[in-house]
């Protein structure tokens, strides 16, 4: 029974589906999004808030907690410089998963992962319900 399991197997064996996580949060964390089809979105959600929250509590444990998943220094001195920092006030949900239609070569679902807040990117207009205010009013001397 899989009762309590949570991590999605993916269609693929313990070793490529850690390596490919892995290498997907590297790049989560480098681009500040990422392309990817659903199932691996959560997954990599998953993963990444793990990473962010290593960087907000910044000390040498947590440091050494990361580079086992993510091996590009670059990005690990980018995660605990830049995003740890960042993200410092909020208390989780620092990503957003994005749905954006069927992959066009075989159907699959796609999103977009991204961090929320990162620089350069607006946030989506929130809709209001707003009364529709375009009809014309005929006044009584065109009548």
């Amino acid at each position: 029974m899989r009762h309590g399991k949570k991590t999605a197997k993916l269609g693929r064996e313990r070793s490529h589906r850690k390596a490919m996580m892995n290498n997907m949060v590297t790049s989560l964390l480098a681009h500040e999004h990422v392309n990817t089809t659903n199932a691996k979105g959560k997954e990599l959600k998953r993963q990444a808030e793990h990473m962010i929250t290593f960087a907000k509590r910044g000390d040498l444990h947590s440091r050494r907690q990361v580079l086992r998943h993510i091996a590009d220094k670059t990005v690990v001195g980018k995660l605990f410089d830049e995003l740890g920092p960042r993200y410092s006030e909020r208390q989780g949900g620092y990503t957003r998963l994005v749905k954006i239609g069927q992959r066009r070569g075989d159907g699959a679902e796609m999103c977009i992962v991204e961090l929320v807040d990162r620089p350069g990117v607006e946030a989506p207009p929130v809709a209001t319900a707003e009364p529709d205010t375009t009809a014309t009013e005929t006044t009584p001397d065109e009548a």
